[in-house]
């Protein structure tokens, strides 16, 4: 006999990125936060473009990854300041994402970054879950849920203060904090870039922000500064071509004054041979006087 399962005992499903709280109701802590994931985001899309042809990535700036169902349910979510997911659409079921929701979608952001206003203890916690013989559940720090529950690969703390960079790389199930290369950078290969400070104005703000650059070590640009680029290109371009165009009038002009030369001084010779002959100069001292053939002279004067 076969026991029929009453659906009203089943546990109800997990909620969804529509169904859990898209802020804990924090300030952002800083006036660089919002800049600097522009920045990121901005310049890192052309590389995005080749990897995703089809646009199958997310990008989230200060959202939540939903990693554990708590009570209420922001508290077992984690606010990167800005992470990349590769292989997950941009949106859900047409829906702008709300949130990042682990046990909906599986699939670990490949580098979460965190821009520390503080010393940087807080991204650096690795306070483990655990739950009290009274039933009390301690939160876990952001280092523990990163790399021990959602296993992001890449994970860079960025204390602004001090302007130090910190990346670690998940290896064997532990991070392990990565040192940087001969530019001090540091490589995220799966992406093909490197992570690094640059130190420059963005939005009224002259700050140290962190940039991408390519294997080679070229700076990715900015949406603005690859127009601005382009805008030079095609300026000096137009120059070239108008400076071009000034030569070949130039040439022009001189090939057509040597022409009227040419012509000046070929009449001016006939001119002179002919009063040389007038005079009774044979052809062939006239033609010794001016370095010409016998045969020129005559030609030139039409001399039997």
């Amino acid at each position: 006999m076969t026991q029929s399962i009453d659906r009203s005992i089943l546990p109800p499903p997990f909620p969804d990125h529509t169904q859990l709280p898209e802020s804990d109701g924090t300030f952002v802590k800083n006036f660089q936060e919002h800049p600097q994931s522009i920045i990121l985001t901005d310049s890192l899309g052309p590389v995005l473009q080749q990897i995703h042809p089809l646009g199958q990535y997310a990008i989230g700036q200060d959202c939540g990854i939903y990693w554990r169902e708590t009570e209420p349910p922001e508290m077992g979510a984690e606010a990167p300041d800005w992470f990349y997911v590769p292989d997950v659409p941009p949106t859900l079921d047409g829906e702008i994402r709300r949130s990042y929701v682990l046990w909906r979608e599986y699939i670990a952001p490949l580098i979460a970054l965190e821009f520390a206003s503080g010393d940087g203890t807080e991204e650096k916690d690795k306070t483990p879950l655990s739950r009290s013989e009274s039933g009390k559940t301690t939160k876990p720090g952001k280092f523990w849920v990163y790399e021990r529950i959602v296993r992001i690969p890449y994970y860079g703390i960025y204390i602004i203060k001090n302007h130090q960079l910190e990346v670690y790389n998940l290896v064997n199930g532990f991070y392990r904090q990565m040192n940087p290369n001969e530019r001090g950078h540091y490589p995220i290969k799966p992406l093909g870039v490197e992570l690094g400070l640059w130190q420059g104005s963005y939005q009224n703000q002259t700050q140290v922000w962190l940039r991408w650059w390519d294997r080679e070590g070229n700076l990715l640009l900015l949406g603005s500064e690859r127009a601005e680029l382009e805008k030079a290109r095609a300026e000096k371009a137009e120059r070239e071509r108008q400076q071009a165009e000034r030569e070949r009038e130039e040439e022009a002009l001189a090939r057509e004054q040597a022409e009227i030369t040419l012509a000046e001084v070929q009449q001016s010779q006939k001119e002179a041979i002919s009063r040389l002959l007038k005079l009774g100069l044979t052809v062939e001292q006239v033609a010794e006087a001016f370095s010409l053939s016998v045969e020129e002279v005559r030609q030139g004067h039409n001399l039997a």
